[in-house]
């Protein structure tokens, strides 16, 4: 019997040490794949350091406990660190801002894996909202420094209450005047969408961390490279956006930023032997911390108005508010193009470049995968180009009064006694 039992204690220590092995060997991103948003532990914190975290948090952030995770999961460091250990002096960051669109990020991400210069910078990518399916695909980069930062506020955070869904928000025309219901309608009378309204929230958040919040890039002061989860990205793209950063001081001066891509998303460059200036674009857009200075100072012209597209509010109403024309300077050809049929939180279009079973049908051509910018070149002016100027009194979306302070709070997240924190 004493055999027996020895044995039995023998199988059952094997098997003990089976599952063992097994948990050591499954790999993080497997144990992300099985976590959900309410057991999304990737840190073990001291008490101390997590009232901290909850003192960082806004007001409309206490109590969620994904958003204090999120928040933790911003504090780790950039991967790859062991591959790409050093970046160079005269990097241009990329900031890449995403949701959940897994198959065109997918894409995007590829492109960027033929961009040459891509391992000399850091790689920001912006999440709105937490999804497995991309957190995998920035599990697979391995070509350059990669820091990875998720909105601790997106309504796909804040399931059942603000800035997300809330019970008593009123939904329909007219609700406020019927019902007790929260909420402001747009100057159309419709009130807030969370989907939607986290365009402008994410875009907003992410600028005021990237320039303001995050060790890696605070300190920044040359160019910050914007992309969107479906930009593709030629293999010249990163040596032309230095070209035309390091030519704009003397080229165009009065430039505020450098574009990867026309103004007209449509457009693959009028192949001019010279520069060109012209209305900034949202393809492929940079500039540097003078020019976020400068947008910051205008927080309330943002915040306050209505549209809850924030490129659309920056033509409208915060570039004009500089007094003088915004203009960029870009090459005669594309070196990044907007391929999404899908809108970032939106229904499909019947416009612009098409993904085929995850194949992007873009040509990219020999003149594509070298710098194509030449310092000799003057700069063709563009004037009087179509587009959203001031006078648009903007779609709606944005006359939520919740909406408007939460934007203001992201604004003094980093900035305290900015006066930018009264109504």
């Amino acid at each position: 019997m004493r055999d027996v039992g020895l044995c039995r204690l023998g199988i059952l220590f094997a098997i003990t040490v089976s599952i063992v092995l097994m948990l050591v060997s499954v790999p993080r991103t497997a144990l992300n794949r099985a976590s959900t948003d309410g057991d999304l532990d990737d840190l073990d914190l001291d008490k101390d350091l997590e009232s901290k975290l909850n003192a960082s948090l806004l007001r409309v952030a206490r109590g969620n406990k994904m958003s204090l995770r999120l928040q933790r999961r911003n504090l780790l460091p950039p991967r790859n660190l062991d591959l790409f250990p050093n970046l160079a002096k005269d990097r241009v960051v990329i900031v890449l801002y995403v949701h959940n669109r897994a198959q065109y990020f997918q894409v995007t991400v590829e492109s960027l894996s033929k961009v040459k210069g891509i391992s000399e910078t850091l790689l920001v990518i912006s999440h709105d909202g937490y999804f497995e399916e991309m957190n995998k695909i920035v599990d697979s980069i391995k070509f350059c420094q990669v820091k990875q930062i998720f909105s601790p506020y997106s309504p796909h955070v804040f399931r059942a209450s603000f800035p997300g869904v809330t019970k008593n928000d009123c939904k329909n025309k007219g609700d406020e005047a019927k019902t007790h219901c929260q909420g402001n309608p747009d100057q159309y009378g419709n009130h807030r969408s969370p989907k939607i309204v986290s365009l402008k929230h994410h875009w907003w958040w992410m600028m005021n961390t990237v320039w303001d919040g995050l060790e890696e890039t605070k300190d920044h002061n040359g160019h910050v490279l914007f992309i969107e989860e479906d930009h593709f990205l030629f293999p010249n793209a990163y040596r032309n956006i230095q070209a035309l950063t390091r030519l704009k001081p003397e080229k165009c001066p009065d430039c505020f930023a450098a574009n990867l891509a026309p103004a007209d998303v449509k457009s693959r460059g009028e192949g001019f032997d010279s520069l060109v200036a012209e209305r900034m674009g949202n393809v492929g857009y940079s500039f540097n911390r003078s020019v976020w200075e400068s947008i910051h100072e205008k927080t309330r012209e943002f915040c306050f108005f209505d549209d809850y597209n924030w490129d659309i509010t920056m033509w409208a109403t915060v570039f004009p508010s500089f007094g003088s024309p915004v203009y960029t300077l870009r090459g005669p050809r594309t070196s990044a193009v907007h391929f999404g049929k899908c809108g970032l939180h939106q229904g499909r279009g019947d416009e612009g470049d098409c993904i085929d079973n995850g194949v992007v049908n873009i040509d990219v051509k020999e003149t594509d995968k070298a710098v194509n910018v030449k310092e000799e070149w003057g700069v063709r002016v563009l004037k009087h180009q179509a587009g959203y100027k001031a006078g648009f009194e903007g779609w709606g979306g944005w006359g939520d009064e919740r909406d408007r302070h939460l934007c203001l709070d992201f604004a003094t997240m980093y900035h305290p006694r900015s006066s930018s924190e009264s109504p």
